[in-house]
């Protein structure tokens, strides 16, 4: 008597009963594994990007804006400041390195960022080939820019004013020239068009005629230079106490802290992030409930069958387990169909991501939970000496643990249903039929 194919034969026997079982437990796990991809994905993409610097200086405004903007690159920037008063910032005592900034331009949606090549070492980027930048109006091009953009060495292009892809404003009075190519660094500088920054200077400068033309009213022929904004790591902790109060009372620029922000903004996601997992928690328990109802109903059909099996030899065990396997089996095929969900999930979400903001997402990132082993050996069996604090610390993925998690409410949605499957009265059964 083969239990799984008898399970399974039941199972589509009721297919209106099978299906809505399985839509819930389908949803609720692919939700979970859903949230926990993207928030793996996300929180390493803010703490790989967010690494090393301390402060992030710009216009006055948002401070949370200037850290989408200066760091991320998916956000408006607040404005302008002054190259010579950022500069003077950066020669403080308490400043251990700057990178300049400017940006507002784009190819095709891609940002055309003015820094220096110190920009490139600090995300510890290589080249794949040519060379970085060296002169005004030559360009290094990150990965995944290049591969979308298709450019290479030796390529020209013009840029477009603003961030939007769409924008039709084409400085058209200045060309780069792309001198080199970057390796994937799995950072912002793959999505970046890197140059210096008085390239950025030279395509805003004002035709030769409007230039003369101000001179004859007296006016000014070039502005101060400006930057965007200015990445900056401290010497010491102090100037994190001291750097961000000085330069937002005492100059025109704000001073923002990357981690502040960051943690404020992951404060606020994480409300919805855990009432959504909640939610998806609850449309499992409730899976569990339908398996429950759907298995317990199908008694009354089906107590003559199993009946018979007991006449013809099967024992309450195989009875028991007969029933155990259906809801394993339909919560492993719901677990099955809502990873299947998910990974779609984020495969769509993950180009929509691409092209907003210029961020990859992959379906096959495993998300690991840490398990502290020791912990539990220690409540249950107290503290046994000869173990070291790193043993029994191990990392298991995720969505293992949500597979077992599933196949628990499976079994535990069976339980009642096939005790009362195994203690079904054979003659009582057999002689009512009749």
């Amino acid at each position: 008597m083969n239990l799984f194919k008898l399970s399974w034969a039941n199972l589509r026997a009721k297919p209106l009963s099978t299906f809505l079982s399985l839509l819930l437990l389908t949803m609720g796990v692919g939700i979970i594994s859903l949230l926990l991809l993207l928030n793996k994905q996300v929180d390493e993409q803010f703490k790989k990007n967010i690494r090393g610097i301390d402060m992030v200086v710009g216009a006055k405004g948002s401070p949370l804006q200037l850290i989408l903007s200066a760091v991320y690159h998916i956000d408006n920037p607040t404005g302008n400041i002054s190259k010579a008063e950022a500069d003077q910032l950066a020669r403080h005592p308490l400043v251990k390195k700057s990178i300049p900034m400017a940006y507002g331009d784009n190819l095709k949606g891609y940002r055309i960022l003015g820094t220096d090549t110190s920009y490139v070492s600090h995300y510890k980027g290589e080249i794949a080939s040519g060379r970085l930048w060296e002169k005004t109006m030559e360009a290094t091009i990150g990965a995944t820019a290049a591969e979308r953009l298709g450019l290479k060495i030796g390529d020209a292009f013009y840029g477009a004013h603003g961030l939007d892809a769409d924008s039709d404003d084409i400085h058209k009075n200045r060309e780069y020239v792309v001198v080199g190519l970057l390796k994937p660094s799995g950072t912002v500088l793959d999505q970046l068009i890197l140059t210096e920054v008085s390239s950025l200077w030279a395509v805003h400068e004002k035709p030769k005629e409007e230039e003369e033309e101000k001179q004859e009213e007296g006016g000014e022929t070039r502005p101060d230079e400006e930057i965007t904004a200015m990445l900056i790591k401290f010497r010491s902790p102090m100037g994190m106490v001291m750097m961000p109060r000085y330069v937002n009372e005492n100059t025109n620029m704000q001073a923002a802290m990357p981690a502040y922000e960051m943690a404020r903004l992951n404060e606020n996601m994480g409300v919805g992030i855990t009432l959504l997992q909640s939610i998806a928690i609850l449309i499992i328990i409730i899976s569990g409930i339908s398996v429950f109802v759907s298995l317990y109903n199908s008694l009354k059909d089906r107590k003559y069958e199993l009946a018979l099996m007991r006449s013809m030899g099967a024992s309450r065990r195989k009875v028991f387990f007969l029933i155990i396997i259906e809801g394993l089996i339909l919560s492993l095929i719901g677990f099955i169909l809502g990873i299947i969900l998910s990974r779609i999930a984020v495969l769509i979400l993950g180009n929509m991501m691409e092209n907003n903001y210029r961020y990859q997402f992959s379906i096959w990132t495993i998300h690991e939970t840490t398990i502290d082993l020791l912990y539990y050996i220690k409540k249950w069996f107290g503290d046994l000496g000869f173990l070291d604090s790193d043993d029994g610390v191990i990392k298991v993925p995720t969505d293992f643990l949500l597979l077992l998690g599933t196949l628990f409410i499976g079994i535990l949605s069976a339980i009642i249903p096939a005790v009362g499957a195994a203690k079904t009265d054979i003659h009582k059964t057999l002689s009512d039929s009749h």
